[in-house]
This record gives structure tokens, sequence and C-alpha cells, in this order.
């Protein structure tokens, strides 16, 4: 799978492919006292294993996005410790997801393409990137997506079922996701302007996909994620990672 990383660097010498990891979530569904994306797999972090796959790809650039307490221990023990060279800076968080998007984005330097990665799913591999990059070169969006494989019921606020979506039709998000670093810097700005409104309204903006879809001017494409590529969120989850690791 290397390979597929040295190909696509080689193929396109002046574009410019950067990456945001994020790492500033505290994962409360974890009950842990240290956060999902620190805790030990196989004897390294859990952040280490997706920064060491976009380190040997075709990406150019990393920014790692953590809490203020975390950002030393990442500089330190991870990006030095493990020799992730092509992580250019170490930035802080803000209080939501978004706000850590835009402190990522904010501290790119100038690129054509930016993927925005969960740095809690650590099974992210060249493959899951290529295909990405691909769709998003052919569109201007990507994001990793796999479909779903049971059936999904849309329930109401008494839990009745009310509505059985087409299952072929239901993805399941996931990360990166991937789009020409002006445009989604465009819409996360124009977002964050709203950012009370959409606040008062009860609008929970969830992923980038759907700051593209609301605020962007291209419509949001799946490529083929990987059922490994999974989010560790609970605990039930790292002993999954173990297994799959």
């Amino acid at each position: 799978m290397d390979g597929i990383g040295f190909m696509y660097e080689k193929v396109n010498m002046s574009e410019k492919c950067a990456a945001i990891i994020l790492a500033a979530g505290k994962g409360k569904r974890m009950n842990s006292d240290i956060a999902k994306q620190y805790l030990e797999l196989d004897g390294k972090p859990v952040l280490y294993y997706s920064l060491n796959v976009f380190q040997k790809s075709f990406i150019d650039e990393i920014v790692v996005v953590a809490a203020e307490e975390d950002r030393e221990y990442v500089k330190e023990q991870i990006v030095v410790g493990y020799g992730i060279s092509k992580v250019s800076q170490v930035v802080t968080g803000g209080k939501e997801r978004y706000h850590s998007v835009m402190c990522g984005l904010r501290a790119l330097n100038r690129c054509d393409y930016v993927f925005i990665h969960d740095g809690a799913r650590p099974f992210v591999d060249d493959e899951i990137l290529a295909r990405a990059l691909d769709m998003a070169r052919n569109k201007g969006t990507a994001v990793a997506a796999m479909p779903v494989k049971d059936t999904i019921k849309i329930i109401d606020d008494n839990g009745a079922a009310v509505q059985t979506p087409e299952r072929s039709c239901v993805w399941q998000m996931q990360t990166p996701q991937v789009f020409l670093y002006n445009e989604i810097y465009s819409a996360y700005e124009s977002m964050l302007k709203d950012e009370e409104e959409l606040f008062k309204r009860g609008v929970k903006i969830t992923d980038d996909a759907m700051v593209m879809e609301m605020y962007g001017k291209r419509k949001v494409y799946v490529s083929e994620g990987s059922y490994r590529n999974i989010k560790i969120t609970t605990p039930e989850d790292m002993e999954i990672a173990k297994i799959l690791l």
C-alpha cells in the first residue's frame, strides 16, 4: 500500500495535499481519565497509528489539533518520539469539533486539498486516502464512507418507528473528509458567523461534510472507506481495535 502513496506523489508534483488530524476530544463515553486518542494500543497511543499512515502517504503537511494541556505530550512523545516529520504544527483546539477544525485550517500553509481526519480512527490506510483524493480531484469533495449493513429506522420522540429508509441509500460517514482548501475554509467562516443562530435552532454540526452541504457551493460525494476504519469511542471499540490490529 505504500506504493500507492508514492505513485500519487510523483504524478502530481505541483499539487499540495495537507491533513488536519483532530485529537482535541475528551472522549467522555470512554469512561477513562485518558482521552481515547492517547490510550495505548499494542504499546503505542491510538493517535500514532493514523499519523503514521499520513506520514508515509502522499500527504505533504500535517497539522495536529490537540487540547492545550496535551500539546507538549503530542509534540514530544508522539510527533518527535515517533519521527512524524510532516507535522508542521500542533495547535490548540476549540470548544467544539468545528472550532478545532477551523484552528487547523488557519494553521495550515496554503494547499490544494485538505484531508480532515479524526485522530481516534487508527485504521485509515493508503487505499482510503488514494480513493478519497481521486474523488476530490473529480468532484471537488470526498468523504470516506461505507454502506450500512443493518436496517435503519427513523423514530419519533416517543420511540416509535415512523420510517424505514432504503438501506442501499444509507451510508455511514467516516473520515478523512477531503475538500479544496479555499472552499472548506470559506464554508467554515460562513458557518461560524451563523453559529449563534444555529445554536438557537438546535442545529448540531457533526462533521465537515455538513458544513460543506450547508455553506459550500458543491455537493458532497462519498468515496469508499473501510469497515475496518472504525472510530474508537467506547471501551468496546478498544477491544475491537485490538482484534483488528
